[in-house]
């Protein structure tokens, strides 16, 4: 339930309301709004009966939230979430670029790759010090070493660094240096790395995992935003069909419909999704046509000797063509009026 103030409540109003849901055994979560305060009802069992809240003072109604999901849905929270990063804010209308290698091989690697994507026009700098591998005999990073070398990269550069932390026994590592803290999509559902992500400082960037619904992605990042970090990123990188011309296949489907879902900001991983590097240009522009407010984009500039995901790496001329491509997308679809906020019928579950 939300529990919507009048403009003229005062902080006394507002602390009253609090108490009093929290002493039925509730969690309170004040939210402000543009011009109101809100408080969600949280950790309830079943539907809360308002009458009780609508007594108090400075109460101007109580909402039911329909979604399993609370904070991260739009019942909740009706503007969209802006994730500062540095100087660059995702989710705020303008198209944010991420891109760099699968995994950070050295620091030569790494620099000349950054300086590269930095001219291109990308925004922020993705590179894996600690990497998930289907196979335990495959590079699995750098680790710490990494991490330096993400460091360096980021006070030469500017860049702002993304890389991903696989448990919740590095994290502390990764948050040191990360600007943003990736989580995989498969440690999407590793329900002690989201609620250890929730206690973070840090922006996190949320992947779906390969055979995850809209539903049980969307409860992830319920666990971090509920642990109290309100500022994660979501981004599809493709779920597991049965096609065999693409590594996975690209929900951009996803897109529109998490837009009206949530809140959260939305990135693509073409990437991933296609694990080939003739479809990552297309599905990009693709993803930009359906509103996601972000890519994530993997580029090297020797793919041939990458340790990691060579194949779907971009050279660095081709990632500068792709920049070139998206530009007069982006700003074509900047003018597009917001979406809709309408319900969503069928329900998210049936479509998931």
């Amino acid at each position: 339930m939300l529990v919507v103030m009048h403009k003229r409540a005062t902080a006394e109003d507002i602390a009253q309301v609090v108490r009093a849901i929290e002493a039925r055994g509730y969690s309170a979560r004040p939210i402000q709004g543009g011009e109101r305060m809100a408080i969600g009802v949280l950790h309830n069992r079943g539907p809360v009966d308002p009458n009780w809240i609508l007594s108090l003072a400075g109460v101007k109604e109580a909402i039911p939230v329909t979604r399993p999901y609370k904070l991260v849905s739009r019942e909740f929270h009706a503007q969209d979430t802006v994730v500062p990063v540095g100087d660059v804010r995702i989710g705020n209308g303008s198209l944010v670029l991420i891109a760099g290698p699968c995994a950070v091989e050295s620091e030569e690697q790494a620099l000349t790759i950054a300086r590269q994507v930095k001219r291109a026009g990308a925004h922020l700098f993705r590179g894996g010090a600690f990497k998930p591998r289907t196979s335990p005999y495959a590079f699995q990073g750098l680790g710490e070493k990494a991490l330096k070398i993400l460091d360096r990269v980021r006070q030469e550069t500017g860049l702002p660094i993304v890389t991903e932390a696989l448990d919740h026994t590095v994290y502390d590592l990764v948050e040191e240096v990360a600007d943003v803290v990736q989580i995989g999509a498969r440690n999407m559902q590793n329900f002690t790395l989201l609620r250890r992500a929730g206690q973070s400082s840090k922006p996190v960037l949320l992947k779906r995992g390969m055979a995850a619904t809209l539903e049980e992605w969307l409860m992830a990042a319920e666990y971090i935003l509920e642990g109290g970090n309100p500022h994660v990123i979501l981004c599809e990188r493709g779920i597991r069909t049965f096609t065999a011309h693409s590594r996975n296949t690209l929900d951009l489907s996803a897109v529109p419909v998490v837009r009206k879902e949530s809140h959260l900001p939305i990135l693509v991983d073409p990437s991933h999704a296609c694990g080939r590097r003739d479809q990552v240009i297309p599905l990009s522009r693709a993803a930009v046509a359906v509103g996601a407010n972000g890519l994530m984009v993997e580029v090297h500039h020797r793919p041939d000797e990458a340790l990691s995901d060579g194949a779907q790496s971009l050279y660095p001329e081709q990632f500068q063509r792709l920049c070139e491509e998206i530009a007069p997308l982006a700003q074509l679809f900047a003018r597009v009026p917001e979406l809709e906020r309408a319900d969503l019928s069928p329900s998210l579950a049936a479509i998931s």
